[in-house]
């Protein structure tokens, strides 16, 4: 599932593409990509509307339009392809929004899990999904105290508080290994017993590892692309993520592969005491 450093790739990608395009027709193929409003509202509004910005907000895709933000979750592989008005339709191609200049803009997903909101540009940071999600890794709000505060009263593993998207928004599996390992925390330790000096270890090493894959363009792992098929470079600098069995770089000895809350959690067990 892309995390923030894809979603960020792939709006940055879209920015050079797609930026004060008008939307000039809308087709949906597969209704329950669209999660709000209706299908037929999110037609009949989104038509003649321009794309004013693109950012990112935790995991989802910000579209800045008019007078309405459309909202969009990748989730397992969800992508976006152009094309020319009238080339052919792959079976996975489930939303197609015209754009002047003779553009086929795609959302390609071949799990269908991906999702799309169209809400009131000025209430869309009031109301879910985006009003859920915590702070952004790269915060001023991010402190200690913050942290400290949100995940000492939680007996579940820090591994799966990490990723209660709620805390901080926009960290995924593969990055929540990666942090955790670079602070020298097991992923099974009880977040409630984690110290203040460990929560700014975390801090300063989400920063780092989140920095860093936005810099190479995310992690490509099975069939994550950006909009372009721009591949991320990240998954050459990952420490232990996918590495069961190879040698920990900073003591040889061999990183091990558990499930944490049903996620694949690959560590140092030498490291990560």
């Amino acid at each position: 599932m892309p995390e923030k450093p894809e979603v960020v790739t792939v709006s940055q990608s879209l920015k050079k593409r797609i930026l004060h395009k008008k939307i000039t027709g809308c087709y949906v193929y597969w209704d329950n990509i669209i999660a709000y409003p209706t299908v037929n509202e999110f037609k009949k509004r989104i038509i003649d509307e321009v794309i004013q910005n693109i950012t990112t907000r935790g995991k989802f895709i910000v579209i800045e339009l008019d007078h309405y933000s459309l909202l969009v979750h990748l989730r397992m592989e969800g992508k976006f392809f152009f094309r020319e008005i009238g080339e052919s339709f792959s079976k996975h191609e489930h939303v197609e929004l015209i754009l002047d200049g003779n553009i086929s803009f795609r959302y390609h997903d071949v799990r269908k899990f991906g999702k799309m909101y169209l809400f009131a540009k000025k209430d869309v940071y009031e109301v879910k999904p985006l009003s859920g999600l915590g702070l952004e890794y790269n915060d001023e709000n991010l402190t200690v105290d913050y942290l400290y505060c949100k995940i000492h009263p939680r007996k579940k593993a820090i591994k799966t508080v990490l990723l209660d998207q709620s805390i901080i928004a926009g960290i995924g599996n593969i990055y929540a290994n990666e942090i955790l390992f670079m602070s020298r925390i097991h992923p099974e330790r009880k977040a409630s017993e984690i110290t203040k000096e460990e929560c700014k270890k975390i801090i300063k090493n989400c920063k780092i590892v989140l920095d860093k894959a936005i810099q190479l363009g995310g992690t490509t792992v099975r069939s994550f692309t950006s909009s372009e098929g721009v591949h991320g470079l990240f998954q050459i600098e990952l420490l232990v993520h996918g590495k069961e069995g190879e040698e920990c770089g900073c003591c040889n000895n061999k990183i091990k592969k558990i499930f944490v809350g049903g996620r694949g959690t690959y560590f140092c067990p030498y490291c990560q005491k």
